[in-house]
């Protein structure tokens, strides 16, 4: 196939269709690259000693590990036009430092589009460690662009209704062997239904290329200023991970993010951009025997850049706070 190194067209691909990339280990020295761009919050994911105290794990940034399973995930994406939206992100647990992660990447539905030469690619992304255990799933959609524009694929499969709510019962019930007691976390605000934080100073966007290369992030658009008309867009996976900066810096008792029930990229990122978090929470529960509760957050991001502020992404969460 001409040009396949550098990635399918859309009219390349068939339902069911299956894609690994290279395996990645989860080092000290990959995490701190990470967290030098994205800047985490997370207690026991920045404490050595208190996540090993408490799990008897060197805990992975759950923003790290979700970057990394996209990154190869894009072995079928590297000619994308945009990321639409992903749905149903579970962890099944939490790996350590250490650990390594492979991910499959199953395309399961293809729908053409009427008004352009391209198509949405809906993808199934499964990641396990080194032993083959569940780490995440989740599913995500692609735009890509065609090969031959004239070309009439028949590809029409609905995907409004693509995956599932996440379930984190399988988190929750790792997080039940942990001793949560040997954490005193700081005294957070009262987490209420309706409660909202937002943020008057904003998290600026640098380091966009190298966190693509660093998660194995081969989109085009990410790396190449000029593979698009209006230049480099930021990889998606980089304003999430400052809106978790932004989620753990308002929320101190976080431990962790178990899920998204969605994330809508509503514009593009570029780098320089400044980015602001509207975070609200949308329901609480009691979960688990130690006192945790799964907080469903929605925030709301706007950038900004000389001219002007505009939305750019919808990201619902669900975190564990204690």
């Amino acid at each position: 196939m001409i040009g396949s190194y550098e990635g399918p067209y859309f009219d390349d691909l068939e339902a069911g269709a299956v894609f690994t990339a290279p395996a990645y280990t989860l080092t000290d020295g990959r995490a701190a690259v990470h967290q030098s761009i994205l800047g985490s919050r997370l207690p026991l994911t920045l404490d050595t000693d208190l996540a090993t105290g408490v799990s008897g794990l060197c805990v992975a940034d759950p923003g790290f590990v979700w970057d990394v399973a996209i990154g190869q995930s894009t072995v079928v994406t590297q000619r994308v036009i945009a990321n639409l939206f992903y749905r149903g992100l579970a962890f099944h647990r939490l790996p350590a430092i250490g650990d390594t992660l492979r991910t499959r990447t199953e395309v399961v539905g293809l729908r053409q589009n009427a008004s352009r030469p391209s198509g949405m690619a809906a993808l199934r992304i499964t990641t396990i460690d080194q032993q083959e255990r569940p780490v995440l799933d989740f599913w995500r959609c692609a735009m890509l662009p065609l090969r031959d524009e004239s070309i009439r694929t028949g590809h029409s499969d609905d995907l409004s209704s693509l995956g599932h709510e996440p379930d984190i019962q399988p988190l929750i019930d790792m997080l039940g062997t942990w001793d949560l007691a040997r954490w005193a976390p700081p005294e957070g605000p009262p987490v209420e239904v309706g409660a909202t934080w937002a943020f008057s100073s904003g998290e600026l966007v640098s380091g966009a290329a190298e966190l693509a290369r660093l998660t194995l992030n081969l989109a085009h658009v990410h790396h190449d200023q000029f593979s698009r008309p209006g230049g480099r867009l930021v990889y998606g996976g980089h304003t999430i991970g400052l809106a978790l900066t932004q989620v753990a810096t308002a929320l101190p008792q976080l431990i962790t993010v178990a899920g998204w029930r969605g994330c809508d990229h509503t514009g593009p990122v570029r780098e320089g951009d400044t980015l602001y978090s509207e975070i609200t929470v949308e329901a609480a529960r009691a979960v688990g025997d130690q006192g945790l509760r799964a907080v469903d957050l929605r925030v709301i991001v706007k950038a900004r850049d000389a001219s002007a502020s505009r939305d750019v992404l919808d990201w619902r969460p669900i975190v564990i706070l204690r």
